[in-house]
């Protein structure tokens, strides 16, 4: 059976331990050298950068986010492994994990590091389509001449070359597909490297959950829950032409997944239509001051990857889910477009606020779209605010002592809440 080492690199056809330098991280399979989809997702990625800074921090549980009152942004597997999960509140988090280190997210440094990973794909292939700072789907399909070796090996290489050059550790998914391939990324994090091939996809699909698809949220598996569907294996019991009429374009989407079907190809040139971020309660709630944090930080979330990306947005966008699961959207058209958090965080207040009686929030999330290249944002005079242009200078002059000094040598105390 065609097999790699992950250490060294050497390709092999029989064992459990690498022939050449006797490691036993081996990934071994049929189909192995013939795949050329895949999915690279780097783990736990913010808490990554944090211990790799911080040597001391290696073996212990690293939480990202705010106060006790604040929520977890992400952590790292220790905590998880004691229970804590993204967007939990911190009061739960430190009751679940009390000798967790707690550090404030830098979101312009995990910026940085994220462009470097990606000059690292891009050594690979150009095909190559970003999901989010710390994953993307990448094509190698015909780069073995290339490479003088098959797609497995250079993606082996990728994750090999991110530890040992960046610092941080990234799992790949390999299949034939991009469905495929996501899910792969997450059977054996972290550090992993797994393999969904052509032959296995029915059987291996066949008695997985239905929140396996991505895409497939909590009210959308009630929604199959109550068609009595709730394995991969259900799905394939209906009829497509039923599940469309009962589902809607959604169902015709199930239906081909359930059979490992997945067309779309890795699309390096797909325009940004939009950046949001969003954040999940663990427990509902309506403190208008934690709410008001939430929307400073998502702001800062949304404006450090616009910045990232040279973009800026015409409209804001805010997106509020209630308890109930029913969900406010709003979006409101801006005079000229914007990357500046300042300016997000004040459009997405005035829209929370113009809601009315919401009730206790089970999510909420910032966003912009209608994007723009950066150089035709922030460049007008707002009569109606002349302390805009304060605020403007302001905030570039916080990004460049960031840049230089970190992003905790500037913080706003709403950031705190």
């Amino acid at each position: 059976m065609p097999a790699m080492c992950r250490h060294c690199l050497t390709t092999f056809e029989k064992g459990t331990r690498c022939p050449s330098c006797r490691s036993p991280r081996v990934t071994a399979h049929p189909e192995l050298f013939d795949l050329s989809i895949a999915h690279m997702d780097c783990d736990a990625f913010y808490a990554s950068v944090e211990k790799r800074d911080r040597p001391e921090l290696a073996d212990k549980p690293v939480i990202i986010g705010g106060g006790r009152r604040g929520v977890v942004s992400t952590c790292c597997y220790v905590a998880r492994i004691r229970g804590v999960r993204s967007a939990m509140p911190m009061f739960k988090a430190l009751e679940l994990c009390p000798d967790a280190v707690v550090l404030k997210g830098r979101m312009d440094l995990y910026v940085e590091v994220s462009k470097q990973v990606r000059a690292l794909m891009e050594e690979l292939t150009p095909a190559i389509e970003p999901l989010s700072l710390d994953e993307a789907f990448l094509d190698l399909t015909g780069t073995a001449r290339l490479h003088g070796a098959p797609p497995a090996v250079m993606l082996a290489r990728l994750t090999k070359r991110m530890r040992e050059e960046i610092g941080i550790t990234g799992s790949i998914g390999l299949s034939h597909n991009k469905f495929l391939a996501k899910i792969a990324s997450d059977l054996d994090k972290p550090r992993g490297f797994a393999v969904i091939g052509r032959a296995e996809t029915e059987a291996f699909l066949t008695p997985q959950p239905v929140s396996i698809i991505w895409g497939v949220g909590v009210v959308g598996q009630e929604s199959l829950k109550k068609a009595g569907i709730n394995t991969i294996g259900d799905l394939k019991r209906w009829d497509r032409a039923d599940l469309s009429r009962r589902f809607g374009s959604m169902g015709d989407r199930l239906w081909h997944l359930a059979r490992g079907e997945d067309r779309r190809a890795v699309n390096a040139r797909r325009p940004v239509k939009s950046i949001s971020k969003e954040t999940t309660f663990h427990e509902n709630t309506a403190d208008a001051d934690a709410l008001d944090g939430h929307l400073w930080r998502l702001s800062e979330q949304v404006s450090a990857r616009a910045k990232a990306k040279d973009v800026a947005g015409r409209v804001v966008t805010l997106k509020f889910k209630r308890a109930d699961f029913s969900t406010i959207t709003r979006r409101h058209a801006l005079s000229d477009p914007t990357q500046l958090a300042d300016r997000i965080y004040r459009e997405a207040r005035a829209l929370l606020d113009a809601t009315g009686e919401r009730g206790p929030a089970r999510l909420i999330g910032v966003g912009i779209a209608d994007l723009v290249r950066a150089e035709e944002a922030d460049r007008g005079n707002d009569l109606l605010d002349p302390n805009a242009e304060k605020r403007r200078e302001a905030e570039r002059a916080t990004d460049a002592i960031r840049a230089r000094f970190g992003v905790d040598a500037i913080r706003k105390g709403r950031a705190l809440r």
